[in-house]
């Protein structure tokens, strides 16, 4: 798991080494050059460097990093400071465009001549990289001003900042990597998963087992008008990626033979309906309590009969219940408060837009600190939240997991069905809020193994299984 702070919860980390533990503030600095400059040895053998700096301790990071290039063969290093400025190294092409202009403290408008040195480095052609965040990205939001350096590859300067991956810094960032310089850190933060955290979830099986070993779980999803939601979220269940060794399929009664056409492996069962719409079946909750977990909503349309289905499955079932799309839609319109006294546990995963239906919070708001939004309602509603997006928060109230794993190519119709279905197939052996952390990185890895092959315009929501599976293949080696 590697941490995301905030730009005060960083600075509070590195004044601490500094006054308490006695480190000094120039070892600091100069661990912070070295590990940049080495990391952009790692990407590059060579060629001529642009390091631009500036008046902080982003500036004299800049400085070390152009003496510790300059120390390498293959490097030519030209250093601008903006303290000396030399103006005709502008006019050059360079091959590296280091930006140690303005760091994390940041605070006011971009103008005169760091507006003017970032719009120069931004029109070169060089391989662009940005010590710790990008001149003129806000270190937390992520949000950038009307100039900022736009990098192929930031690093992060002990480690990683919201800004790095919320909002539009993700994109401004480039490839992400921290580098431990020696600064203090203590406490929780919200962090993110890697490869190795989530193979931790998928240890190789025991020869000696059988399917009864590993649980059940469904999906409940599907209308008359949107019968492929619960096929896709079947999909991805039925990948027995998370363990569950039976999946089942609760799809309405006058639709059930098309439903058992999409896949042998399922068992499909009915549940009542009015001939498009799920009505109220007495009978489904109860029968859901073989199941350790079941995603409940995708494809349902958003009905009195879905929400009082809802509710009674809240009141009865015992397992993990996953809510996700028609489900949420349900809640946002006849109430949400039924989840505060629900006997199972919860998982809701709404994306942006049914977030802001569900709390009346409105989007632009919500990007602003989405961290902070999910975890109230976490708190208030007492469920694990998955706050989806292009990068997703999944918080329990307490611990915050944010996935920044993906790719363009899940930006379709569908990937939220896919993950519903993935989550609780992992959910049948984890607890809700390691479930949803780990699912949310399976697709988004998976997504990023699809894009790899097949490109960010041509992959489907139906592709993806095939991909959760090739990528779990990979961490079981």
């Amino acid at each position: 798991m590697e941490r995301i702070l905030t730009a005060s919860e960083m600075k509070k980390a590195d004044d601490y080494t500094i006054n308490t533990l006695g480190i000094p503030e120039e070892e600091l600095i100069i661990a912070a050059g070295k590990a940049v400059a080495e990391e952009i040895k790692k990407h590059k053998r060579g060629g001529r460097v642009l390091v631009v700096c500036g008046k902080g301790n982003n500036g004299a990071d800049g400085r070390v990093i152009a003496e510790e290039l300059k120390k390498i063969h293959g490097f030519s290093v030209f250093l601008y400071d903006v303290a000396l400025p030399k103006p005709e190294l502008l006019s050059a092409e360079y091959d590296i465009i280091a930006d140690c202009l303005l760091g994390t403290g940041l605070n006011g408008a971009v103008r005169g001549e760091c507006e003017r040195l970032i719009n120069k480095m931004n029109a070169m052609s060089g391989y662009k990289v940005a010590c710790d965040i990008p001149s003129g990205l806000n270190a937390d939001t992520g949000r950038p001003q009307k100039v900022s350096f736009k990098a192929d590859l930031t690093v992060a300067v002990q480690e990683y900042k919201r800004g790095h991956f919320f909002g539009d810094g993700i994109d401004y960032c480039g490839k992400t990597v921290a580098k431990d310089i020696g600064i203090s850190i203590w406490g929780d933060f919200p962090y993110k998963l890697t490869d190795e955290d989530a193979a931790a979830y998928f240890k190789k099986r025991k020869r000696n087992v059988n399917k009864g070993d590993f649980s059940k779980a469904a999906v409940i999803g599907g209308s008359k008008d949107f019968y492929g939601a619960p096929v896709l979220s079947l999909s991805s269940l039925m990948t027995m990626i998370g363990g569950a060794g039976y999946g089942y399929l609760y799809a309405p009664e006058s639709y059930q033979n098309l439903y058992k056409g999409f896949n042998p492996e399922c068992i499909v069962k009915g549940f009542s309906d009015d001939g498009a719409n799920m009505t109220f079946d007495e009978t489904l909750a109860k029968n859901l309590n073989d199941c350790k977990a079941a995603a409940f909503g995708m494809g349902l349309g958003v009905t009195k009969g879905v929400y009082d289905e809802l509710c009674d499955i809240l009141s009865v079932y015992k397992g993990t219940l996953i809510i996700d799309a028609d489900g949420i839609n349900a809640l946002s319109l006849y109430g949400k408060d039924v989840l505060k006294s629900a006997a199972c546990k919860v998982i809701i995963t709404p994306h942006m837009g049914e977030f802001s239906r569900l709390t009346g919070i409105p989007v632009d708001k919500l990007k602003e600190d989405p961290i902070k939004y999910a975890v109230a309602l976490s708190k208030e509603l007492n469920v694990t939240v998955v706050l989806k997006d292009a990068v997703s928060v999944i918080t329990d109230g307490e611990r915050v997991c944010v996935n920044v794993s993906g790719s363009p190519a899940l930006a379709k119709a569908g990937s939220g069905d896919v993950l519903s279905g993935l989550i609780a197939g992992v959910a049948v052996r984890e607890e809700p809020f390691e479930a949803a952390s780990v699912g949310a990185y399976v697709l988004g890895r998976a997504g990023e193994f699809a894009a790899k092959e097949r490109g960010d315009y041509s992959v489907t929501a139906s592709m993806l299984p095939e991909f959760i599976g090739r990528f779990i293949a990979k961490l079981e080696e």
